[in-house]
């Protein structure tokens, strides 16, 4: 069992909740949990990613991509599954719900089913409100001039 104390990170920083959270969900992930399907995150630009998700056998109708409280749950279900009999069943069609916490800022902007993978894209768009900006300052002559000038 890890216990960590969080009390330095809360004394030091104002409104970084999410890093605890963050960290609390990492920490408490069950480290025997299936991975299956096998998915892939790569960085496609500097503020883009794509998630390659492995989904065969299934098709777009079987397939569901949702976003939900900052987190894209990608999920299927076999929609009627026939009765085979299997001399070796490599390729699982099982149901299955994965879950990326995605951050601020960050939305889908496309999902596509090509060959048995599901791509879903992602880019940050940081609002013009949030974005640095340069503030001019004003030298006392400046001030002193506009102060004639009125």
């Amino acid at each position: 069992m890890r216990n960590f104390d969080m009390s330095p990170l809360y004394r030091a920083t104002v409104g970084f909740d999410q890093i605890a959270d963050l960290m609390d969900r990492v920490l408490t992930n069950d480290v025997s949990r299936d991975s299956y399907p096998p998915y892939n995150i790569e960085k496609t630009d500097e503020d883009a990613w794509r998630i390659s998700v492995a989904v065969a056998g299934f098709t777009e109708d079987e397939l569901s991509v949702e976003l939900r409280d900052k987190a894209l749950f990608v999920s299927a279900k076999k929609a009627n599954e026939e009765e085979r009999t299997y001399l070796h069943r490599g390729i699982a069609t099982r149901a299955f719900e994965r879950r990326f916490h995605l951050a601020d800022h960050v939305r889908v902007s496309g999902a596509v089913h090509e060959n048995g993978m599901l791509h879903i894209d992602l880019l940050r768009e940081v609002p013009e409100a949030l974005k640095p900006r340069r503030i001019e300052i004003a030298g006392k002559n400046d001030v002193e001039a506009k102060a004639i000038e009125a």
